[in-house]
């Protein structure tokens, strides 16, 4: 019997995927089990198996394509069986995932009658650098939407969620619905025809040259989940400077003793360290919104933000509240070598209880971080610096570092994140005190 091979759902933000390589070809046997195309994910790029054995009868979407999750990819089958009912049904999927949801949408915003509505505004329009095809672009300024509120574009739902994800400014989007409203089809035709890109163009002028870059999974990911946080999210910070003249010293103590075993602890894994412990000592820091409660995790599971070629991703070193310094380095350098590989599997980049963001090493004296959802708290941390620090009476260079806690106000307030971090604060320029 036939089976399918589809672009599964294969983390929980994951909307969508691109095949980045078929590993079996039309016509080549297959046993169940058998890796048959790499895809890339928001996250990573993974192996998809066969879930039946016989021949790859037939590639659906070829490299390089990007569809949403669920749709179905190739079918394997026996050599000579009949895969027209297979075919199909890959064919109604895709019918209704292009005009379903669109369709959806629209019904269930209706829309001001046309006698009502003003013309359809005159239009300008932008090449793509690509194509050099023209998107429509409204010169008019924004409209009412038909649903009493004045001073937004109409649009519909989806035209509005579509717009959002790909950066495109909906006052700049030409309606094709009744009374001039923006459907699904116009967004589409703007990306077509360089909408994503059209704002820069005519804030530069469409004499200076540019180069079209399409968006990673990783990129897509960052731009849908981020705007999901800053916005929404009520950011507040809170920064400190600590003295890191003890840290160090125990770091070259502590790599000195661990000579010849290829381990070096560095001062990352010494702040997952600390901040574990701190998180312990304020579990009320430890937590997530989760609408009509509050999440206060037993376990610290620590996000460290990697930076890859194409954006972002944070491995999540699970239970770091238990871990020592040396087995917290040798976790940490593996998760980071696979998040830049593109290895990770799902649970390896999803659900972190905290966050570090360490931008010291590009030389950032103190910076604000995004919160990584559902996490209600992340830490940015800068550079250590030479400084003179008035001590005693007397004035002495000191290293210093800056460190700034991002903190979701629904979930945590000023005092708790305060206390927070006093005691990473403490822990760091008292650092004998984690082995108590």
């Amino acid at each position: 019997m036939a089976s399918r091979i589809l672009m599964s759902k294969l983390s929980p933000t994951m909307e969508e995927g691109r095949v980045l390589q078929w590993l079996k070809q039309e016509g080549d046997a297959v046993e169940m089990g058998d890796a048959v195309v790499e895809i890339e994910t928001d996250k990573a790029n993974m192996e998809v198996e066969a879930m039946g054995s016989g021949v790859l009868r037939v590639i659906l979407v070829p490299e390089g394509d990007t569809v949403p999750t669920g749709t179905m990819l190739g079918v394997v089958g026996e050599a000579d069986e009949d895969i027209a009912a297979v075919l199909a049904e890959a064919e109604t999927e895709a019918t209704a995932s292009d005009n379903g949801s669109s369709a959806s949408a629209e019904a269930a915003a209706p829309a001001a009658p046309a006698a009502e509505s003003p013309p359809a505004p005159p239009t300008a329009t932008v090449a793509d650098a690509a194509s050099g095809s023209p998107a429509p672009l409204s010169s008019a300024p924004p409209t009412g939407d038909g649903d009493g509120d004045g001073d937004r574009v109409k649009a519909s739902p989806l035209a509005r969620r579509m717009a959002s994800e790909e950066g495109i400014e909906l006052a700049r989007v030409s309606g094709s619905g009744p009374g001039g409203r923006i459907v699904k089809r116009d967004i589409e035709a703007a990306l077509r025809g360089g909408g994503a890109a059209a704002a820069t163009v005519l804030e530069v002028g469409p004499e200076v040259p540019y180069e079209r870059v399409e968006l990673s999974q990783v990129r897509k990911a960052i731009a849908r989940n981020l705007v999901k946080s800053l916005g929404p999210i009520p950011h507040f910070f809170l920064t400190s400077e600590i003295d890191m003249a003890r840290v160090l010293e125990l770091r070259k103590e502590l790599n000195e003793s661990l000579k010849g075993s290829g381990i070096k602890i560095g001062v990352n894994d010494i702040l997952i360290k600390v901040a574990a412990q701190a998180l312990l000592a304020h579990p009320h820091v430890n937590v997530s919104f989760a609408g009509d409660h509050i999440r206060m995790y037993k376990r610290v599971d620590v996000g460290i933000a990697v930076a890859i070629p194409d954006g972002l991703i944070t491995p999540v070193l699970r239970a770091a509240d238990s871990k020592g310094l040396q087995r917290i380095a040798e976790d940490t350098r593996d998760l980071i070598a696979r998040a830049r590989e593109k290895k990770l599997l799902p649970d390896e980049y999803y659900g972190a209880t905290f966050t570090i963001t360490n931008l010291g090493p590009y030389g950032i004296d103190e910076f604000t971080a995004v919160i990584n959802p559902p996490a209600a708290t992340i830490l940015a941390v800068g550079a250590t610096r030479e400084k003179p620090v008035a001590l005693g009476g007397s004035v002495e260079i000191r290293p210093r570092m800056r460190v700034t806690l991002g903190c979701d106000h629904r979930a945590v307030d000023g005092a708790t994140g305060a206390e927070f971090v006093a005691t990473f604060k403490d822990m760091l320029e008292n650092p004998l005190r984690l082995v108590l």
